[in-house]
């Protein structure tokens, strides 16, 4: 599974949220290549799913085919864990 993690210049908080899902992914025991990236890049790149800020995540999802899962605090496990548990159920995982 590709996740990215979407900031708007791909650097700081989106390090953050890589690492936080990263975590997410081995308590739940998905195989997952987790990459951070800008708001720019991520709308030329493949994944599965995407990650992101209230503030990016409308204009991800008027530019992706993938669902886009807007997160309030980037180093929340608890919350991280919650959207992709969302995703999960979506795909049936």
């Amino acid at each position: 599974m590709k996740i990215l993690a979407v900031c708007g210049f791909g650097v700081g908080s989106s390090m953050v949220l890589k690492m936080t899902l990263d975590k997410v992914a081995r308590e739940l025991g998905i195989k997952a290549d987790v990459e951070n990236t800008d708001i720019s890049s991520a709308k030329a790149m493949q994944a599965d799913v995407i990650f992101t800020s209230n503030e990016l995540s409308a204009e991800l999802k008027s530019s992706v085919k993938v669902p886009v899962y807007a997160v309030k605090k980037y180093m929340d496990a608890n919350e991280v864990k919650e959207k992709m548990q969302d995703y999960l159920a979506t795909i049936g995982g």
